[in-house]
């Protein structure tokens, strides 16, 4: 069976066609910028176009960069003010006419990892850390997804949230090294540690590609291993979702 797999970014909106047995994309992935007013319509309007370059007309999974409850929008994260209380589900499947699943983005990325990637069978409380324009944070206990697990939420210092300090996007705003930057992603980890105590965290996003040069700055207890399907997570991880929203029934038939 093939989902097609939406990953919404602050900057990108991606998609493509994800084979859910092996985990593998079936098609080039399409990329549209993510309009600069951030707004529902005309987020909703590039969505419609990525299902419309695929001729798409099953069901859809779809990563969102917001705390996202039953579909619903529940804070605006990096987006325009105006996604607050919107119901992303309901917005898209009119926009489309399709059956839309709409999780966090870094759910989604734990999801694809969990499924099939490096976490698949790993037991006791497991981490997904995105970094990116902000720090996402996924949680699977024993494999399975506790949603909206929201650490890079955490108040630091003078900062409303931690990830507005430690995010990969303070890195390239402040023009860090990542000897510097890894300190504070470290600082991060440690209250990550000291908060929930997971068994293992996984790092996905841009920076997780280039962990080699700020591994040695990371100093906790729990591994802190990258996530291996880097650049389409988010893609498949949404296929993935999709595919566990799925009735028992339908799932037999995979």
């Amino acid at each position: 069976m093939e989902i097609l797999g939406i990953d919404v970014g602050g900057s990108g909106i991606k998609g493509g066609i994800v084979d859910i047995e092996s985990g593998e994309m079936v098609s080039k992935r399409h990329r549209i910028p993510t309009p600069a007013s951030r707004t529902p319509e005309a987020m909703a309007d590039v969505i419609a176009q990525i299902v419309e370059h695929f001729d798409y007309k099953g069901k859809v999974g779809c990563g969102f960069p917001t705390v996202i409850k039953k579909g619903v929008c529940k804070s605006p994260g990096n987006l325009d003010p105006s996604w607050m209380g919107v119901n992303v589900e309901k917005l898209l499947e009119e926009k489309t006419g399709l059956d839309f699943t709409v999780v966090n983005d870094a759910d989604i990325a734990g999801y694809a990892c969990m499924t099939y990637g490096i976490g698949k069978g790993a037991k006791g409380l497991v981490i997904m850390i995105t970094i990116g324009t902000g720090l996402g944070s996924g949680a699977f206990l024993d494999g399975k997804l506790i949603p909206n697990f929201e650490l890079g939420q955490i108040p630091y210092k003078k900062y409303k949230k931690i990830e507005l300090w430690a995010a990969g996007s303070a890195k390239d705003r402040e023009k860090l090294s990542y000897k510097k930057w890894g300190k504070r992603f470290n600082k991060f980890l440690k209250y990550v540690e000291l908060i929930v105590s997971p068994d293992l965290i996984l790092l996905g996003g841009g920076a997780s590609k280039d962990f080699d040069q700020f591994k040695d700055c990371i100093k906790i207890e729990t591994p802190v291993v990258p996530a291996q399907l880097q650049n389409h997570a988010g893609i498949i991880g949404a296929a993935a979702a999709a595919m566990h929203m799925l009735p028992t029934e339908q799932k037999l038939t995979l």
